[in-house]
């Protein structure tokens, strides 16, 4: 019987090693796959698409990114409204840029924030401003300052 965690038992352990390999040499090639199908199919459905995701690849985007995370001390400002201090490492367009590209490099226009609070302002944008996948931008005003945004949760 194969002991946690292990996959095989003694008497056949030495295939484990490869069978170990296997399952990474899998795994890799599944993850690859499934990224190319993912930015074809969301980060790069069309040239506008695209051309908001090659942003993030620039010099320029990473500069930025490096000073609004210095600015906001790694916290993500969306809990701390919340009175929550979390750490960030993302950095998170106030104004979508779907919806206002001429702000995607506006400093001002940046916070840090975490995955989770990250996806919940996503859903409250796709309500708010028609942004996302399958969407129909809206004509809204722009809440340019986050401590006039709602709580997301």
């Amino acid at each position: 019987m194969a002991m946690f965690p292990n996959h095989y038992c003694p008497q056949h352990i030495e295939h484990e090693a490869e069978y170990i390999a296997k399952r990474e040499q899998f795994a890799s090639q599944h993850s690859k796959t499934y990224e190319r199908h993912y930015n074809l199919v969301t980060r790069k459905r069309n040239e506008v698409k695209a051309e908001q995701d090659s942003f993030y690849h620039t010099k320029q985007w990473q500069s930025l990114r490096a000073e609004v995370l210095a600015r906001d001390n790694h916290l993500d400002q969306y809990a701390l409204l919340q009175g929550e201090v979390k750490q960030g490492n993302l950095v998170d367009h106030i104004v979508p840029i779907e919806y206002a590209p001429e702000l995607k490099d506006d400093v001002n226009n940046l916070a840090t924030t975490t995955f989770a609070s990250h996806k919940a302002k996503t859903k409250w944008e796709q309500s708010y401003y028609g942004t996302g996948q399958g969407n129909q931008l809206k004509q809204v005003a722009m809440i340019k300052n986050i401590h006039d945004l709602p709580c997301f949760k």
